[in-house]
Order: structure tokens, then C-alpha cells, then sequence
């Protein structure tokens, strides 16, 4: 029989998506499932981008430039300008979502064997990427008990190695929550500056900053230029996951004509979904003042009803719409699974993401949970009531 590549043996699966089939059968049984494990947002679409799509006169669905169309592409760039980030249309790249502007990024900037220095846990599809590309992850571990703030800049310059090609942050972070300071971008660039290393910020979570922090990007960073790549979508800022657009910044002429090359690769991201991001663009703030409303009575209910459950340890986000939460167990891949095997309260249950995926380190992150707050707040009550009881009863 024929066999499969040493990488494809290799790829991660999804720890968001691989209880998907528990979570099938607990349907079948009849139970109700409290998704506490996906960033799907509930957030109703845009009107302005659903009719985009709608009342369409498109008479031939035909390709667009592989960068993306010269419209879309011009309003990115003055939504950008609203954000103090000073770009043109010829420093993005249009891609199938933000996943597809890291895999352009990673493939454009590193060969098999370099490495990337990650703080982690980190958004466990960056295994996945890595992996596709032959890139080795070199973490850098933060702390819940320093609510995931980045560690000492010593412990980056400890890590760089003659095959150091980029450090890669997510800010706000998944699955952390963490919002980068203005004072840590300018630590993190003064480091690849001096080691003549890229920047990667992972920015999709842009318009989700609590508390009165506005959130600073490495694009506004003078002296970035050559260094800086920002990776953004429009999945979490419109609740357009279905979407599949982001796209890929930077003002490295070089970088950029790279990339290029993977996008024509692929010939052209999907133009329906183009149209209705364009569209997207004219949303306007109020929807992000109430979603950003919404999203801070979720965090600091969830967060309250997480803090009475006795052994249960949680860091604040600051951002995005995320939280670490480690429990009194051993591992959360048993514990997950079995929430939704042969747990429920009157029927009902939850279904989260055990943390390890989220981290490089072997072993790490074993007693930790992911949570992403994206159900009323009715329903997270209800979740982390069924989690409490839940955790009454658990034997590991």
C-alpha cells in the first residue's frame, strides 16, 4: 500500500476541531451542547456585506488579480488610515483568509529547518502552518500567573540561533486574550532590528481591545519597514468566518513580490467573498462600539462565574475573545471527551478545547482549557454551571 509523506504523518490535528464527533453523537443522544470551544462569533453579519452578495449583477464569476482587486484593496488601505497605519494598496496581498497569509508568509521568508520563536500557547493552527512548511517552532513559554504577558526580552535573544528567521506574536492573542503593549512591540522590534530578523504579528483581533487599551501594531512602528509582517481577516472583525479573506502587509518590496508569486500560485482569492469584505468596509463604528460592549459583559461574567468554582485558575483578557482557564485535572483531552461522552445536567453539556494543542512544548498545558466567550451570556452561565458540576465528579 501506498504511503503518506513523513510531513502529512506529522500535521496536528485541530484540538477546536477534533471532538467534533463526540459532539455529534451527544447530539444524537439528544443532549444540548454549549459550544465553548470555536471563535465563531454569534455576531449577525453586516447587512451592508450579506447584500453585496445579494443584489449582485455578476453575469460571469470571473478570476480577480492574484493580489486581490485594485478596489478592495485601495479601501484596505483607507480603513488601515483610520488606525494609524500608513500603508498603500501595493503593500497588501489579498488571501483566503488570514490562514493562507501566514502559510505565504512562512513559505516566502524561511526555508525547511529555519526557525520562528513563538510565544506560547499560541493559536494552535501555527503548529499546523509550521509544519506544512518544514519550519521548526521555537517556543517561548508565558505564564498564566503572569496573566500571559511577554516574558523578559532576555529569554527571546537566549533563543536565536543562526537559523532564526522570525519571531511570530498574536495580538490580541488566541488563545490567551493578551494585548500587546506599546512598550512591547518597540522591545520586540528593537530585538529583530538588532538580529536582522522579521516581525509577524498575527492582527485579526484588532477591533476587540478592552478597557480603554488601544491596540498598537507593528505597522506603526518607525524603523519596522523591512522588518514588519502583518497578517489580518476579515473573519472575527465582521463575523465573516465563512468568508475566507484576509490578506498579508508589509512594505518589504521584496517580501511582497515573494508572496505574490504563492498567490499566483493560486491563481486569485474567492471574488464573491471580495465584494462582500468591500462592502464590509462602509460597516460603520457603532457596530464595533456594541459588539466591543457585548464582548466585555461576556469576559467579565464569564471570568466572575469561572472565579467561584473552587481549584480553577483563569487569566483576564484583555483582548480578543478568548481566556486560558486551568482546572484540577490531569489531562483535558480526557476530561473534554468525556463531557460530551457521559456528562450532562438535565440533558445538557459543554464542549471545550483542551489547551495542549495551543502549545509546542511537549507536556505543557496539559490541565488548561481554552474558552472562547462567543454565546449569550445566558448561556455562559448555564456552560460554566454544567463545567462546575462537572468537575465535581470527575475522576482522572
Amino acid at each position: 500500500m501506498p504511503k503518506i509523506s513523513q510531513k502529512g504523518a506529522a500535521m496536528p490535528q485541530s484540538p477546536i476541531r477534533k471532538l467534533v464527533p463526540f459532539a455529534e453523537a451527544a447530539y444524537k443522544k439528544g443532549k444540548t451542547v454549549y459550544h465553548l470551544n470555536i471563535g465563531q462569533p454569534d455576531i449577525k453579519t453586516p447587512e451592508i456585506a450579506l447584500d453585496a452578495v445579494k443584489i449582485n449583477s455578476l453575469e460571469i464569476l470571473a478570476y480577480t488579480r492574484s493580489e486581490g482587486s485594485d478596489e478592495y484593496r485601495a479601501k484596505i488601505a483607507n480603513y488601515y488610515s483610520q488606525h494609524d497605519i500608513s500603508v498603500t494598496k501595493e503593500d497588501i496581498i489579498v488571501t483566503t483568509g488570514g490562514s493562507e497569509a501566514l502559510l505565504f508568509a512562512f513559505g516566502s521568508i524561511m526555508d525547511v529547518g529555519d526557525e520562528v520563536i513563538i510565544p506560547e500557547p499560541f493559536y494552535a493552527n501555527y503548529n499546523g502552518f509550521s509544519t506544512a512548511s518544514g519550519v521548526n517552532i521555537v517556543p517561548v513559554i508565558s505564564k498564566i500567573e503572569d496573566n500571559f504577558a511577554l516574558p523578559p526580552i532576555e529569554e527571546f535573544e537566549k533563543l536565536i540561533t543562526p537559523k532564526t528567521k522570525a519571531i511570530l506574536i498574536c495580538n490580541p492573542g488566541n488563545p490567551t486574550g493578551y494585548l500587546y503593549t506599546r512598550e512591547e512591540i518597540k522591545k520586540l522590534a528593537e530585538i529583530v532590528i538588532k538580529h536582522d530578523l522579521f516581525l509577524i504579528a498575527d492582527e485579526v483581533y484588532r477591533e476587540f481591545a478592552y478597557d480603554g487599551i488601544t491596540h498598537y501594531s507593528i505597522m506603526q512602528e518607525e524603523g519596522l519597514e523591512e522588518h514588519a509582517i502583518m497578517i489580518d481577516s476579515v473573519s472575527k472583525r465582521y463575523s465573516m468566518c465563512g468568508a475566507r479573506i484576509g490578506c498579508l502587509v508589509s512594505k518589504n518590496k521584496e517580501v511582497m513580490s515573494t508572496v505574490l508569486k504563492f498567490a499566483q500560485a493560486r491563481l486569485s482569492p474567492p471574488t464573491l467573498a471580495q465584494i462582500a469584505s468591500e462592502a464590509a468596509l462602509q460597516t460603520p463604528q457603532s457596530y464595533f462600539d456594541d459588539v466591543k460592549t457585548e464582548y466585555v459583559a461576556r469576559r467579565d461574567i464569564l471570568i466572575q462565574e469561572l472565579e467561584k468554582i473552587e481549584g480553577v485558575k483563569v487569566a483576564k483578557p484583555k483582548g480578543a475573545f478568548y481566556c486560558i482557564v486551568e482546572l484540577p485535572i490531569k489531562n483535558s483531552d480526557v476530561f473534554a471527551q468525556w463531557l460530551l461522552e457521559d456528562f450532562d445536567v438535565d440533558g445538557e453539556t459543554v464542549m471545550v478545547a483542551p489547551a495542549a494543542g495551543f502549545y509546542s512544548t511537549p507536556g505543557v498545558g496539559l490541565n488548561q482549557i481554552r474558552i472562547a466567550y462567543v454565546l449569550q451570556k445566558e448561556s455562559l452561565v448555564k456552560a460554566v454551571h454544567i463545567l462546575k458540576e462537572a468537575l465535581k465528579v470527575y475522576k482522572d
